[in-house]
């Protein structure tokens, strides 16, 4: 950027608030939607978990380092555009994975028509084609709605496997010799003789071994094909790793690359302090993408476009939204600092904050409440839908909960600044979020956690404003960011990984209740011990630089004024004497 290019820090803000909007819209139409498509596709609460796990940490190690490889070859803007596209191909490429149960749907019996209703009851899949359909029984209703998760919950044998298909031809047996040579009669009903039906059964026998020798040949030679050798189940886990894995890998640089570019360029524009309203827009987005998402799939019939599931209108939005944000990003203002070494800051960012005591307990506060968070926001769809909830209470519940934690630095944070400390903040934040689990672990209809929802003003918006706080205090000038993204990072990435991974295994033994209520005790016992703390933690109050100098300067300039001023009565007193000793040479 040429130093003499006129700079306009409204449009700058315009675009950067419309990119964060369409950004965040597009993220929320999809991702709180994931885990229950995850769960419609039949995989176990466990499997769910080590999917949202993984792509948590992924965020985690690769954010900083692509970030920091296009800020090196200058590409932030190529990055961008790429991982737009390349995410939304990457979620579309979801929907082509089949359900384990083609009976599975997340849909009410009553959203179906009569032809959906037929459709979905005798709609065979290839894996079902193999097996015996007629000693299936059909529900009258055409639809399974999916049952609830339960303690020592283990995932049912699939029908496709071979051993399924092993035990189906035990459980039907095929007729012996003497029951096909009575059975074959000739028209004046005398016996014929089994000689015709014996070559006729082992010509059918070898058949069956030559495709079973080309099917086991294929296996061996195919890319993945030791994915032949388990059950559907994991076959599909596996699948599904694999694709959110290369889904995270395209869409994790966008968030880092887009915001330092845009505040490198407000820096150069001497408007830094303006950053930090464009995240008031990503909140707005994600609340309008949530509750525009739940809103609109419940309105749309089970099935659309022939078999697709109506959940696939969550990919389709993120897809929309993800192409008219390319527009945006083709005009955001971005701007190459080279003297700022991201990498230094952040290693620096890391030692202020585990040199002091208050630092490290904000850090610890915000690592417990990304654990518990992930509970929520992995497990709270399924309990909903438990309970009755469809894709509108959903959308209402998680969009109220976005508008409240946008609601605090707003309304709320300057009367809270006034009547308790940021450590405070931390253990009623921490309370909040406990009080929350508990609630949700008694749900008992569809709108029931519509209320709960209300407390994310305090547990999600109260925590980020002690941390923003708690940053400013720790931080030295300039390194403020980098404090804030050690803190996002240990809670959006870290502790989310690390609670879903737990969350999931502790939903497969012992139900989701149990998993609130683990969360609710564990931020019970931080909030009770975390002023305990605090109080013995000592303070350290750390030298502000940039007052000394400010103090330094106007010393400085006192003492240059008294200099100037007796100066100057010097030179005036010199020149009334010198006027005097004219006037008396002259008279």
């Amino acid at each position: 950027m040429k130093r003499n290019k006129q700079i306009d820090v409204r449009r700058a803000l315009a675009l950067a608030g419309a990119f964060n909007f369409l950004c965040s819209c597009a993220r929320a139409c999809l991702l709180p939607f994931l885990t229950l498509y995850f769960r419609q596709l039949g995989l176990t609460a466990a499997m769910t978990g080590v999917v949202m796990g993984t792509k948590h940490l992924e965020a985690l190690v690769w954010s900083p380092v692509a970030s920091l490889l296009s800020k090196h070859y200058d590409k932030r803007r190529a990055v961008i555009n790429v991982s737009l596209v390349c995410s939304a191909a990457a979620a579309l490429v979801l929907l082509l994975i089949p359900p384990t149960d083609v009976h599975t749907q997340t849909c009410n019996v009553s959203d179906l028509s009569g032809g959906d209703l037929l459709r979905s009851s005798v709609a065979p899949s290839a894996s079902s084609a193999r097996t015996n359909i007629s000693a299936t029984p059909v529900s009258q209703s055409g639809v399974t709605l999916p049952a609830k998760t339960l303690a020592d919950t283990k995932s049912a044998p699939v029908s496709t496997s071979k051993s399924a298909l092993d035990q189906h031809d035990t459980s039907h047996p095929p007729p012996s010799q003497e029951s096909v040579s009575a059975a074959v009669h000739d028209s004046a009903g005398e016996p014929k003789t089994s000689s015709l039906a014996a070559p006729a059964r082992n010509k059918r026998s070898k058949e069956g071994d030559k495709i079973r020798e080309e099917e086991g040949k294929e296996g061996r030679y195919e890319f993945l094909g030791s994915l032949k050798a388990m059950d559907t189940q994991h076959q599909l886990f596996f699948l599904i790793l694999i694709i959110v894995s290369a889904w995270e890998a395209m869409s994790a640089p966008l968030e880092w690359t887009a915001d330092d570019g845009l505040y490198e360029y407000l820096d150069f524009a001497d408007a830094a302090d303006r950053y930090s309203g464009t995240r008031v827009w990503g909140l707005l987005g994600a609340a309008c993408g949530v509750g525009g998402a739940g809103l609109l799939v419940s309105q749309l019939r089970c099935l659309i476009a022939g078999q697709t599931p109506r959940s696939a209108a969550h990919f389709y939005c993120y897809a929309a939204l993800a192409a008219l944000t390319l527009p945006v990003a083709a005009y955001l203002p971005l701007y190459l600092n080279k003297k700022r070494d991201r990498a230094n800051g952040l290693l620096k960012a890391v030692q202020l904050v585990r040199g002091s005591p208050r630092a490290l307990l904000c850090a610890v506060t915000t690592l417990l409440v990304g654990a518990a968070g992930s509970a929520v926001d992995n497990f709270l769809l399924w309990q909903m839908q438990d309970h009755g909830s469809g894709e509108l209470h959903m959308g209402l519940s998680l969009a109220l909960a976005l508008l409240s934690q946008a609601a605090f630095p707003i309304l709320l944070a300057g009367r809270v600044s006034k009547l308790l400390s940021p450590g405070r903040v931390l253990a009623v934040a921490a309370a909040s979020l406990g009080l929350q689990c508990v609630y949700y672990s008694f749900l008992w209809g569809p709108w029931a956690a519509l209320p709960a929802q209300v407390l994310s003003c305090f547990s999600s918006g109260a925590l980020w404003w002690a941390v923003k706080v708690q940053c400013e205090e720790v931080a030295t000038p300039g390194a403020e960011r980098s404090v804030t993204r050690v803190y996002s990072a240990l809670s959006l990435h870290l502790g989310s990984g690390l609670g879903s991974f737990a969350g999931g295994f502790v939903v497969q033994r012992f139900g989701l209740a149990w998993l609130f209520r683990g969360a609710a005790a564990v931020m019970t016992v931080w909030c009770v011990c975390l002023p305990l703390l605090q109080w013995k933690a000592p303070r350290q109050h750390r030298i502000n630089y940039s007052r000394l100098l400010a103090a330094d300067a106007s010393e400085a300039s006192d003492s240059e004024s008294e200099q100037e001023r007796d100066w100057l009565e010097k030179a005036m007193e010199d020149d009334r004497s010198n006027n005097n000793h004219g006037r008396r040479v002259n008279h």
